[in-house]
């Protein structure tokens, strides 16, 4: 069967990892958006704290998802 796939596009954060970011932007969309099925990282950037170091990830994720056909 065909599918159709909308897009949206949001933004996560992590202290720990660009990964640790992804997951919890992908995790937090999960929680209102159905049938998400793909994503794809746009952006990479950070914040760089008073310590000059790594405070934190930030991720731009284009998520794909689903459209649900009626029957």
């Amino acid at each position: 069967m065909d599918h159709v796939y909308p897009i949206t596009e949001v933004y996560g954060s992590s202290t720990e990892s660009i990964d640790g970011a992804i997951r919890n932007a992908v995790a937090a969309a999960n929680k209102s958006v159905r049938n998400l099925e793909w994503f794809e990282v746009t952006e990479i950037r950070g914040h760089v704290g008073e310590d000059g170091k790594v405070a934190h990830f930030q991720v731009g994720v284009k998520l794909g998802f689903r459209l649900e056909r009626s029957s």
